[in-house]
């Protein structure tokens, strides 16, 4: 049965609107829209998966060729940099031997140098953020399957392994990064103001501390590094105390054929040393200044050394162990040397373990003590010395540390001179480090670029170094915080004890000295005149009691004298002459005495008596040198006027030898003054007479009846003191009968009855006298002496002292040494934090395209 072409269609089309008619429409819900969405994206979702795959899978297959085509090029790389360095050293080599031929200049090829270009390209490009130049010109990397190749070649060309970086560096130190060096300079000097606030363990910066055994060649590394003899050296144990070594690069000055190097000992204040024997004569003195009892001595000697040729480095040498000591040295030596050594090779420091070659490493101390203290070995690096002592297969298996691994590793070096001459007036460094590069370049098998094993001087030089400055900015963060920490404490205890008030050791030295010529004035009141003259009349007045005894009361006829006086109708004209004579020889003692010599020397008594006073309280008690220095030269003022015044005085009072005038008013106030001195004396020698007195009996016991009982009861003694006692009681009555007749009708008539009343007529002499001293000793001596102690005080205690001087003089005193302490503490960590924080800008100033740039950095923020 046949159909006709339209009736299927019929059918179909009938088929289906049959087919909807029956169909249920279900209405739309919320709970339908999500099915629907998924049925809508099922498609979509699964190509996007399977894209990821591929995706996926073109990654790996792209990591794959990444990896192939960067071992293939550093192979390439690393066979053309052997065959140029390879070349580079024997025409360097020739040109030193042979001086006066020109040879060509070797310069890299263009293959290679296209090569390495592309490195610093597209790392300098990836420094840049990603970012074209203008206009995506120039500068970026080509656009389709070359920049998919540029980008392989610069993830593979990403830059040497840190060995490589650190052995490709072993040229001239000029070449080095300019920051980095910077940046050592800096931490160092941050280092040096560390150990100026405290040399404790909570604020310290790492050092490299050099240890090893006093025949390992530890010395001729440091002379090797520093390139010249400067360390100590002598066939006993020589070196005695630490050496803080610091290693300062200065750049070479253009035009100078030798550079400026030169060394200075900062504690010591000796100046420059451009001379190394000199240096060295010097560090053998201090080291032999140790007693040869103690041999060892914990106080550091701070050596630093400026050079070109140097890098900036921090250095410890200490004294080698021994194994034994000798005959001289002490029994605990070898004991001391290791807890030297113990103390300094504590964190944070750097140990440089010196190990020779020829002598097994498990018999170095070296070795041995920074196992102690670093048992994985991650601050030590080994320096293997003397190796042309053994094969060269024997001293590179040496440096690859498989027997005692570091992680730092090995340096191998050669620090002896060879017997070749010198040429080109070369220096002895400069020779011993050839002498090195002869000895690796002649053994290439082992010591080469492909053995990856780290031999020389100049290796070493970087490898400390760049350690040093990854050790270094690894401590800076905690302490960055410690010296936080203490300068918060410090700025509050500043505040606290001295409410933020600075001082200076000139503006105490000034207060000082100002305060001691205020307490000068206030004591020179004690010498006016009308004070002067009452100390040289008190004088006199001693003077002439004495005289009195001497010529009147010794005499049997004083009484006679007295009776003479009391007689109205005796008139003095009609006197006998014996009492003028007396009177005369009263008055030419007392006149011809020496009264000149004798106030003077008392005036200067009093003077020396008011330096004494000046310099017995605060704060001259914490100046005792200074006080010694105050009191010599103001006796020596005192001394260059006693001559001259005294023999001023002396011809002042001569015409009161010869002839006195003596008015009324004198008369009288020279009687009652007299009357008052002869009081006195009575009065003093009663208590002489009651003393006397008392120890000749004693009380309670009877008086003795006859001479022989007198001397059978009381002792010599006893018998001394009652004969004293007898002569004071006389001397009491003639006292008594002077006083009377001073008092007397007749002693107040004037000078006429100066034969009658001796004692009116010397007072008056002796006022005369003492006025007339007064004046001369005052303008003589003491306007002298009150102009010129001031002055010698400001020139000698002040203005004629040092920087030094003045602080030594103002730290003397405990409270301002401890101000000034707190105050220069609080100053340097200031400037200690101002330091540490201006190392954060250098993270602008290095581009991050130098891998060891980025570790470093990495470390440090």
């Amino acid at each position: 049965m046949f159909y006709s072409p339209l009736r299927p269609r019929q059918g179909i089309y009938s088929s289906y609107s049959q087919s909807f008619r029956r169909m249920h429409v279900r209405a739309l819900s919320y709970s339908t829209i999500p099915k629907v969405l998924v049925r809508a994206f099922r498609v979509p979702i699964a190509g996007a998966t399977v894209g990821a795959g591929a995706l996926g899978y073109a990654n790996y297959k792209f990591e794959e060729l990444k990896q192939a085509s960067a071992g293939w090029i550093t192979s390439v790389q690393e066979t053309a940099t052997d065959v140029f360095d390879t070349a580079s050293d024997g025409i360097k080599a020739a040109r030193s031997r042979l001086s006066e031929v020109q040879f060509p200049n070797v310069e890299t090829p263009g293959f290679l140098k296209d090569l390495f270009s592309s490195r610093e390209k597209y790392s300098g490009k990836e420094s840049d953020g990603g970012k074209g130049s203008e206009n995506g010109k120039s500068g970026g990397p080509p656009n389709g399957d070359d920049a998919a190749v540029a980008t392989l070649m610069a993830a593979t060309l990403a830059g040497p392994s840190y060995s490589s970086d650190e052995q490709s560096s072993q040229g001239n130190l000029e070449n080095q990064p300019n920051v980095l060096m910077g940046l050592t300079r800096r931490l160092i000097e941050i280092r040096t103001m560390l150990l100026s606030v405290d040399r404790g363990d909570s604020l310290k910066l790492p050092s490299i501390v050099v240890i090893g055994s006093q025949s390992s060649g530890k010395s001729s590394v440091l002379e090797a590094i520093v390139g010249h003899e400067f360390l100590p050296k002598g066939t006993n144990m020589v070196t005695r105390r630490p050496i803080e070594l610091t290693l300062v690069h200065t750049p070479a000055v253009p035009g100078n054929q030798k550079p400026q190097e030169y060394g200075e000992f900062p504690s010591l204040g000796l100046g420059k040393f451009s001379d190394f024997k000199q240096i060295q004569r010097t560090l053998t003195d201090l080291n032999l200044a140790v007693p040869a009892s103690d041999c060892v001595s914990n106080e550091p000697i701070d050596l630093r050394i400026y050079s070109p040729n140097v890098p900036d480095l921090t250095l410890i040498d200490l004294p080698g162990y021994i194994q034994i000591p000798s005959m001289d040295q002490p029994e605990t030596l070898k004991e001391q040397i290791a807890t030297l050594c113990d103390r300094y090779i504590q964190e944070p420091n750097l140990i440089l373990a010196v190990c020779a070659a020829d002598v097994d490493l498990a018999n170095s101390p070296a070795l041995r003590a920074s196992r102690k203290v670093d048992p994985l070995g991650m601050r030590t690096i080994g320096v293997i010395t003397k190796m042309d002592l053994v094969p060269p297969e024997a001293g590179a298996q040496i440096l690859t540390g498989n027997r005692y691994p570091l992680h730092l590793g090995y340096v191998g070096v050669v620090c002896k001179q060879s017997g070749k001459k010198s040429s080109n007036n070369e220096t002895a460094g400069q020779l011993v480090k050839r002498a090195e590069s002869d000895y690796f370049a002649s053994h290439k098998d082992y010591f080469g670029k492909s053995s990856s094993l780290m031999v020389g001087t100049s290796t070493l030089q970087n490898r400390l170094m760049t350690v040093l400055e990854s050790s270094m900015a690894s401590s800076l963060h905690g302490l960055t915080n410690g010296v936080q920490l203490e300068l918060e404490d410090a700025t509050y205890q500043f505040k606290v004890k001295y409410n933020d008030r600075r001082i200076t050791a000139e503006s105490y030295v000034a207060e000082t000295m100002d305060t001691l010529k205020a307490r000068f004035r206030d004591y020179t009141s004690q010498f006016s005149r009308p004070e002067l003259r009452a100390r040289l009349k008190e004088i006199l007045n001693n003077k002439v009691m004495e005289i009195m005894e001497q010529i009147y009361f010794s005499d049997a006829r004083v009484r006679e004298l007295s009776a003479l006086a009391a007689d109205p109708k005796v008139k003095p004209e009609n006197v006998e002459p014996y009492w003028h004579y007396k009177l005369e020889a009263a008055t030419s003692l007392l006149t011809k005495s020496g009264i000149g010599r004798d106030t003077t020397l008392r005036v200067v008594d009093g003077l020396r008596a008011l330096i004494d006073t000046i310099i017995s309280g605060e704060p001259f008690t914490h100046h005792p040198r200074a006080a010694e220095r105050l009191v010599a030269f103001g006796h020596s003022i005192l001394r260059d006027r006693i001559g001259v015044t005294s023999d001023q005085v002396e011809n002042c009072i001569k015409p009161y030898k010869y002839e006195i005038e003596v008015d009324d008013r004198e008369w009288e106030l020279g009687r009652t003054k007299s009357a008052d001195v002869v009081e006195k004396e009575i009065i003093e020698e009663k208590e002489k007479e009651k003393r006397a007195r008392k120890f000749s009996m004693p009380a309670g016991d009877a008086p003795p009846e006859s001479e022989e009982e007198v001397h059978y009861r009381f002792s010599p003694a006893q018998m001394i003191d009652a004969k004293h006692a007898l002569l004071y009681s006389d001397r009491v009555n003639i006292l008594r009968l002077r006083l009377s007749t001073l008092k007397s009708k007749r002693c107040k008539g004037g000078r006429t009855n100066d034969i009658l009343c001796p004692e009116a007529f010397l007072d008056v002499v002796a006022d005369k006298l003492a006025y007339t001293s007064a004046m001369f000793i005052n303008i003589e001596l003491l306007e002298h002496f009150f102009y010129e102690f001031p002055r010698q005080i400001d020139s000698r205690l002040n203005y004629n002292q040092d920087r030094q001087e003045v602080v030594a003089f103002a730290r003397e005193n405990p409270i301002v040494r401890e101000h000034l302490e707190l105050q220069e503490r609080k100053d340097k960590l200031e400037e200690i934090m101002k330091k540490l924080n201006s190392l954060t800008s250098l993270r602008t100033d290095i581009q991050p395209s130098s891998r060891r740039s980025k570790g470093l950095f990495g470390n440090m923020f």
